[in-house]
């Protein structure tokens, strides 16, 4: 049924105001109708009442995980956007109703509550589960960990409290993707607010400091079972897309860099008996570049490191898709074997050298899916855009030529379908 829905006609997505502007961020509407007059144009926006919340990630308040059996809360309505400030710590809760294009405020909630009901702080990715919508929070108020995950109630989002019973020696925190008919939940690591809230910190990176681990966890006791520890030279292992398909027990961790080579990396998490294992099933190299072209971090490298960002899953577990936010490249890979991906095809646009040009704007700069640490692959500043790659259900991409949005000093980050999207559901009924 999610495969067969209607093309959305609008799309949301999180706009990051300049650093230092004094102005708000806002949430924008886009329109992604191919046949309005108003195609690639935002037609709504709204501005925060507040200043330096710093949007990244953001999520439904519903999905098909509410429609799992016994589940408390089935008629929940897809209908609120949950946005988190990374630095200020708030949640705000969105009315996409009654209309869409005009979105509006119906709760915020302030870090001091957070932090007072949960314990946690900088919350970041948002997901709706069967009995609760779960947040991924960074750290504590100190700017320190551990990080976690905390629920808040479906109906009134209150904070219910941190999720974890006992959480063994697990100490970062970034993503959590669930195997709901295993009862099994898999999280990620990337650092404590202290870490990160500067970007990447060029000592802390290659003196392997950042997350390089997976966990696993029972969702019925809230206990960790196994640890996976893809070696400390692999640094930040973040974005989780688990199979859609709920029968299966496996998924796919994105690396960000290697502090060896350079290279990004995807890694399949997979159940093996009563174990979990995880094996690098992709590797990305960094390309070689002259170092005067170069930011400094990366002159004693000669080399571009594709920093993966983003990955993501089509809804039939077929084609793997990659954000390479360094080379400015956006790879889409077949998984129909998960242990043997096949690269099919990629798109460029924007890289530190390449600077790839959409048919509508001149050089770009940044990449697919835009990363926190800006100022350390590019210094000169990131311009902010977002353009649409239309895929074939065979494989192989090409740029949607008419689609090029201009956001100028600012940044947009994570987007959300009005319907919801393969990243955004978790699954409980099998095909």
């Amino acid at each position: 049924m999610a495969m067969e829905a209607p093309q959305e006609e609008l799309a949301y997505v999180a706009i990051v105001s300049p650093p230092g502007s004094g102005k708000p961020d806002a949430v924008g509407v886009m329109d992604v109708s191919p046949d309005s007059d108003t195609y690639a144009e935002l037609v709504g926006r709204l501005d925060l009442p507040n200043v330096g919340d710093e949007l990244h990630h953001f999520g439904w308040n519903a999905c098909s995980a509410s429609l799992c059996p016994n589940m408390p809360h089935p008629h929940v309505e897809r209908r609120y956007l949950l946005f988190c400030g990374l630095r200020s710590s708030r949640i705000y809760v969105i009315d996409t109703k009654p209309d869409p294009r005009n979105p509006t405020v119906k709760r915020i909630i302030e870090a001091d509550e957070l932090a007072e009901k949960t314990g946690y702080s900088r919350p970041h990715t948002v997901h709706c589960g069967p009995d609760a919508i779960y947040i991924n929070a960074l750290g504590t108020p100190d700017g320190g960990g551990p990080g976690g995950v905390f629920m808040l109630d479906h109906e009134t989002f209150d904070p219910k409290g941190a999720w974890e019973a006992d959480r063994g020696e697990q100490h970062l925190s970034y993503d959590f993707v669930w195997h709901l008919l295993h009862d099994t939940m898999i999280t990620s690591e990337w650092g404590t607010p202290d870490m990160v809230e500067s970007g990447v910190v060029p000592e802390l990176l290659l003196g392997r400091k950042y997350g390089h681990q997976l966990h696993v966890w029972d969702v019925n006791s809230r206990k960790l079972k196994q640890t996976m520890d893809i070696g400390d030279d692999n640094q930040m292992v973040l974005e989780l897309r688990q199979a859609r398909d709920p029968r299966k027990t496996y998924g796919f961790a994105g690396v960000v860099t290697n502090v060896e080579n350079l290279s990004g990396s995807v890694w399949l998490w997979y159940q093996d008996g009563d174990d979990w294992k995880a094996q690098k099933v992709i590797e990305i190299p960094a390309e070689p570049a002259d170092a005067e072209d170069l930011p400094p971090l990366l002159q004693g490298f000669g080399a571009v490191p594709p920093v993966v960002t983003d990955i993501n899953l089509s809804l039939d577990d077929k084609f793997l898709y990659i954000s390479c936010w360094g080379t400015g490249e956006f790879r889409q890979y077949d998984v129909s074997d998960p242990f043997n991906p096949v690269l099919v095809d990629t798109v460029q646009i924007g890289g530190i050298i390449r600077k790839a040009a959409h048919p509508k704007s001149g050089e770009l700069n940044g990449g697919p899916r835009w990363s926190r640490s800006a100022a350390t692959f590019y210094p000169e500043g990131v311009k902010g855009w977002a353009i649409k790659v239309n895929a074939s259900p065979e494989g192989g991409m090409s740029l949607d030529e008419d689609f090029f949005m201009d956001f100028g000093d600012e940044r947009v980050h994570q987007i959300r379908l009005q319907g919801g999207d393969s990243s955004s559901d978790t699954f409980c009924y099998p095909n």
